[in-house]
């Protein structure tokens, strides 16, 4: 009760404090003079004085925001210290449903208005290219262009160049993909490392040459294999500049389904890996890289050489812009890219808009901007990038000479040259040189010279290198022809570019546009979009999310467990060679994002090899987890003992092999309590249910302390019909600590109160089948009948089908009005034409048809105080939908997930529609790599198969009432074909290939387990703003007024949206979910547990705490005692209902001290750096507290101690 009376007591003074505040503050605004001249058309000199009232209010605000947060804290501390929380303990009502008491605990939601904000946009100038506006105007007509098909005639004046040369640069490379046809041990084996090891001694002939590399996976497994000597060689080559290495990362990544965790690890590792084994020397020249300020300490940094400056993407297939984004924060100056479809490249060639600043949706001061160079033709390969011409430029693919195995289509074979020859072969090739040049701004000319695993013979690399150069000889020695031609990296290219247009690297060059948007869906002729493969082998895909989540936990926890057991003296004793296998993982993780790998876009037997390494990897992690958190769990550290022959704890599941489904762990219950320890990955505190398997019915579980605790106990089923025996699902609700420990105790016994099994009825629909009862569960098997039913909790009412067991309408508790949210199977055909379906493209045979099984469904329903469910057992789907009854983001939406078994369809795939009632208005949003959301519109001119998008973690619609967000744990491809929809392609099975290279269709699928949340939000923006859209809106009204017309345009073209802070929570929810690793049976745990908190205070909660990743010692297997911290802060939109949410969440204006973060632990050294930690960006300092803008990610190298 005293508790209570405080609780009041304190909600009362918030309420007061709010209330007062807020009558000072529109007090303030309503007497400000200068609102009630000319309608709000201010003179200028009275725009100072506004100024400063706007300022005076935002400073009111963040002072009732900061004495709300104070008194929040307050009472969170009052409820933290009184005595053990009490148990929830759930009662089942008159009207039969359950009712579990609200927690005692406050929950706050505390945003700073100044965060609420950024969504808001209207600031910085409009970008001349955004892309869906291009797409939009583009007409997407397909005219035949002559020559160059899917162009255009280029005409020129040889007196073009008179008063500026033309400046080429060839340059040659070789696309090594890390597995696609071959594994990529085979790869490496019969050709990478032969073109590795011609490029050492062919290079050296003649300083002249040049040659680039991107993929650092290939690089680092050949120079584990050869000798000092050639090392040194390499790194000479290197340091002059004949050796470039593009991009730097682990791999060339897909940058359609990749999440940016991944994208961010394989660059991590590749720039490391560079640094550790390149990067020895001394930059050629003085001065800072470019974007760094004079702080940085040029000491530590590697030579140019060794440092990434340019990215090359010249195979992914379509191109997000989170990638330029990531390059420009690993201070990339450049970067190239390549499929783009063949109408958007026709358009920008004759728009010259091929080389662009490529800038960040809500950028609003140019710091995100890249240069961009877009390769105009069809293809990276010779033919393709010498000129418009093809049947000419492969006369200049010199691997084709005759006698060779490789000829050119076009039937015209490359000529030797020759004195005799030189002359005319030159005119022909200067020819489309100056062709290709006419389609840029500068004078500078580009030119690829490569293809797949090219320069893999020495004869390759003589007959390449010997024949242009004579050709260059020729150009360079005649000035009246005014080129000057040479081999080149891809900096040489930039470089001579940022020189001849007068500005600093990686600075915007004068009259070249800034584009913003990304570049999916990519289409490379006639209707062919490669949209298929958003979707292909869906079982990986998902088995790279949970080696993802297994990465992120085990890393924070190793580098946790290290830092404490140092800080302890006790690092002798823990696993610290743990970090072999966290290093094997991360490299499994970024193999896996190359662009052949999670695209499912690979022979069978690699995407056995893929599957092999990742199953590994996610072993090995497992054992990383759960020796750190024997370590991090033990009261008493000196009773620490490591021994991997009988390790302290269990993992949660096993997988059988690589493409088997995970099989969880039973707890087996006896005399004696079991313990089970709770790992939460996230960076808040979370509620959350657990669900363990034990062998009895007759069980308690008990909290840390000892309390016991309320369960819902159900049985286990294998089959629409049949339990396993001796296996039962008991449920608890837990509080987490955020990134920390927990500790459950279970006992064999019942405690009738708190043990509540769950009630189950089972709809057969007249199929006669039997049923499997068990006496501890209620049972009722309904024979026919089919009317709907809703299952409830404490926000929501959802109602499904009684026929098809499928989701029909959800109410909010306060809403009168029902929500439509129908669900359906569908099924898409391919085309009967030559052209079909394949792993990449999707040419669907027209609209969907319903999916019609050949009985219908048994229907599972479940209920029970904590959880309830349906679950519909169709013949290729069994779909689960979970509602939480509980308070918080369990809660507040609806748990789906679809088993999906499509192994007997020929030529179909399977999809997932929702029919709602929103506006929609013809636009959708997807996210991009799970770090910002692109608005979508479904455009009617181009086919079915060109509206599809990649949907990584989620996609929404929306109206001025509603947003309805569907969450994935896995990448898929999404669309939405008509207003009100969104649809989600599961599985795809085709029996050929596309022609595009595979050689095979997609006859390999496995039993896929989709994992999905659903999310209905109420929208505040167009009925009932909340108390901060109000004072946004005014803020916007006082600073717009006077130009109203800028802020309109941006927000009108949909350029920029958001997730809400719940959304971006319920996503972390799905995609991290809290581990539970029993204390092994031989065990003694005693007393000795006890529940770890890492983090001293919370983050707020628009943070994302990225990665906390151990860095690696100068010897190659041991950890340093440093570590990455990489911070997300996540832009979102408060424009969403915040209120009742029932978890806590704060914000900070983008402060957080680091400091007092660590419990247990001090900040030793903290220095700001790139992305990838090459740069320092600034000094160490004493100052701990750092500030990061929205959608911003900064790393820091960070010492605990």
């Amino acid at each position: 009760m005293k508790l209570k009376k405080q609780v009041t007591v304190c909600g009362a003074a918030i309420f007061c404090v709010a209330v007062f505040s807020l009558y000072l503050m529109l007090d303030r605004v309503q007497h400000d003079p200068t609102r009630h001249q000319n309608g709000g058309n201010f003179p200028r000199s009275q725009i100072s004085v506004l100024q400063n009232r706007i300022e005076q209010l935002e400073q009111l605000l963040e002072e009732n925001h900061e004495i709300i947060s104070h008194i929040k804290d307050s009472v969170l501390e009052l409820t933290a210290n009184a005595e053990g929380p009490p148990a929830m303990l759930p009662y089942y009502t008159v009207n039969g449903s359950w009712v579990v008491p609200p927690e005692p605990r406050p929950s706050f939601f505390s945003i700073s208005p100044q965060d609420c904000q950024f969504a808001l946009g209207g600031r910085g100038q409009k970008p001349e290219l955004q892309m869906l506006t291009v797409s939009e105007e583009l007409p997407f007509d397909n005219v035949d262009g002559g020559v160059w098909r899917q162009g255009f005639d280029i005409s020129y004046d040889p007196h073009d160049w008179d008063a500026e040369d033309l400046q080429v640069f060839v340059v040659p490379h070789s696309h090594n993909d890390p597995g696609w046809i071959k594994t990529f041990d085979k790869y490496y084996t019969e050709q990478t490392q032969h073109i590795l090891n011609s490029m050492v001694s062919k290079l050296q002939e003649d300083p002249r040459r040049r040659f680039l590399w991107a993929e650092v996976s290939f690089f680092a497994k050949w120079w584990d294999n050869i000798n000092a000597q050639k090392r040194a060689a390499v790194r000479r080559l290197v340091g002059n500049g004949q050796l470039e290495i593009a991009t730097g990362g682990w791999v060339m990544p897909d940058e359609a389904n990749s999440h940016y965790f991944a994208l961010i690890d394989q660059l991590i590792e590749g720039h490391q890996w560079l640094e550790r084994n390149l990067g020895e020397s001394r930059p050629r020249h003085g001065g800072l890289p470019p974007g760094l300020g004079p702080q940085a300490s040029l000491a530590s940094m590697p030579y140019p050489g060794a440092t990434p400056r340019s990215g090359w993407a010249v195979d992914p297939f379509g191109h997000s812009s989170t990638m330029p984004y990531l390059l420009r924060r690993a201070n990339l100056t450049s970067m190239l890219i390549q499929r783009v479809h063949y109408a958007i490249k026709k358009h920008f060639a004759a728009t010259h808009s091929l080389e662009f600043m490529w800038r960040q949706t809500w950028d609003s001061d140019s710091s995100t901007d890249i240069f961009c160079h877009m390769m105009p033709f069809y293809s990276y390969d010779v033919p393709h990038t010498c000129g418009p011409d093809p049947k000419i430029c492969c006369q200049f693919d010199f691997k084709r000479l005759p006698g060779g195995r490789i000829n050119c289509p076009w039937k015209v074979p490359p000529r030797a040259i020759t004195e005799a020859n030189v002359a005319e072969r030159a005119a022909l090739l200067l020819d489309q040189y100056r062709k290709k040049s006419r389609l840029f701004r500068s004078n500078v000319l580009l030119v690829p010279l490569g293809d797949d695993f090219r320069y893999d013979k020495p004869q390759e690399w003589d007959a390449q290198f010997f024949n242009y150069q004579r050709l260059f000889d020729f150009f360079n020695s005649r000035p009246n022809l005014h080129v000057q031609a040479q081999f080149g990296t891809l900096s040489d290219y930039f470089d001579a570019l940022y020189k001849r247009t007068g500005v600093e690297p990686g600075a915007r060059p004068p009259g070249f546009p800034v584009l913003s948007g990304d570049f999916f869906s990519y289409a490379d002729r006639e209707d062919h979009y490669w949209t298929g493969y958003y979707t292909s082998r869906p079982f990986y895909k998902s088995l790279d999310r949970v080696l993802e989540a297994h990465l992120r936990g085990a890393e924070v926890l190793y580098s946790l467990a290290a830092a404490h057991s140092r800080h302890s003296g006790l690092a002798g004793r823990y696993p610290l060679s743990d970090f072999t296998l966290l290093t094997e993982a991360r490299r499994t993780l970024g193999l896996f994002q190359h662009h052949d790998a999670i695209t499912g876009t690979a022979k069978e037997a690699v995407v056995v090899d893929y599957g092999v390494r990742l199953l590994r990897s996610l072993v090995n992690l497992k054992q990383v987890i759960i020796h750190a958190a024997h370590y991090l769990v033990l009261g008493d550290k000196e009773t620490y003992h490591f021994d991997p022959e009988a390790p302290f704890l269990q993992v949660d599941d096993t997988r059988l092999s690589h493409d088997a489904l995970p099989e969880r762990t039973v707890i087996q219950l006896d005399s004696s309590p079991r313990f089970v320890v709770l790992f939460n990955p996230l960076e808040q505190e979370r509620f959350s249910m657990v669900s363990l398997l034990v062998n009895s019915p007759r069980v308690r579980v008990l909290s840390e302390e000892g309390q016991p605790l309320a369960v819902q106990i159900s049985a286990h089923w294998s089959s629409a019909t049949e339990v396993v025996p001796d296996v039962y699902q008991v449920s608890v609700p837990v509080r987490l600590p955020a990134l920390g420990l927990g500790v459950l105790q279970l006992q064999l016994g019942l405690d009738g109160h708190r043990t509540l099994p769950s009630s189950v009825r089972v709809y057969l629909h007249g199929r006669q089948l039997s049923v499997s009862r068990h006496e501890a569960f209620p049972l009722r098997v309904i024979d026919s009948g089919s009317s709907d039913f809703a299952l409830s909790n404490r926000y929501m009412q959802v109602w499904f089908s009684g026929l098809t067991g499928l989701l029909k309408s959800i109410r909010r508790v306060d809403e009168e009005q029902e929500q439509q949210v129908d669900m359906e199977f569908l099924v898409y055909g391919t085309r009967t034409s030559k052209d079909k379906s394949g792993a990449y493209l999707f040419l669907p045979d027209g609209e969907a048809k319903p999916y019609v099984p050949k009985e219908p469904p048994v229907l599972h329903v479940t209920e029970g105080p904590f959880f309830s469910e349906v679950v519909a057992y169709y013949e290729h789907v069994h779909q689960v939908v979970r509602l939480y009854n509980l308070p918080g983001v369990e809660g507040l939406s609806l748990d789906i997930s679809s088993l999906v078994d499509i192994r007997d369809y020929v030529n179909k795939e399977l999809a997932l529609r929702i029919h709602t009632d929103i506006d929609s208005q013809g636009i959708f949003f997807t996210d991009l790599n799970g770090f910002q959301v692109q608005p979508r519109r479904y455009l009617k001119k181009l086919p079915l198969q060109a509206n599809f998008y990649p949907m990584p973690v989620m996609a929404y619609i929306q109206d001025a009432h509603k947003r309805l967000t569907l969450h994935t744990a896995q990448a898929l491809g999404v669309s939405s074909l008509k207003d009100g929809q969104l649809e989600v392609i599961l599985d795809r099975r085709l029996m050929q290939d596309d022609n595009r290279g595979l050689g095979q269709g997609l006859r390999d699928n496995k039993r896929t387990c989709n994992r999905f949340r659903l999310l209905l939000e109420r929208r505040t923006v167009g009925s009932e703003p909340d108390f901060f859209s109000k004072l946004a809106a005014m803020f916007r009204g006082l600073i717009f007024h006077s130009s109203r017309s800028g802020n309109r345009e941006v927000q009108d073209s949909h350029s920029t949206s958001y997730p809400s802070l719940l959304s971006h929570l319920t996503s972390m929810y799905l995609n991290t979910p809290a581990l539970a690793l029993p204390v092994a049976r031989t065990q003694l745990p005693g007393p000795g547990l006890r529940s770890f908190h890492p983090l001293a205070s919370s983050l707020p909660c628009d943070f994302h705490l990225l990665n906390l990743r151990t860095l690696q010692a100068e010897e190659d297997t041991l950890p340093s005692v440093e570590m990455a911290l990489i911070l997300h802060r996540k832009g979102f939109d408060c424009g969403l209902e915040a209120k009742n949410l029932g978890f806590n969440c704060t914000t900070s204006q983008g402060k957080v001290a680091l400091g007092s973060l660590f419990h247990g632990l001090d900040v030793v050294f903290l220095q700001p750096t790139s992305l990838t930690l090459l740069y320092p960006l600034a000094s160490p300092s004493n100052s701990t507290d750092v500030y990061l803008e929205p959608m911003e990610i900064a790393t820091f190298r960070l010492r605990l101690g």
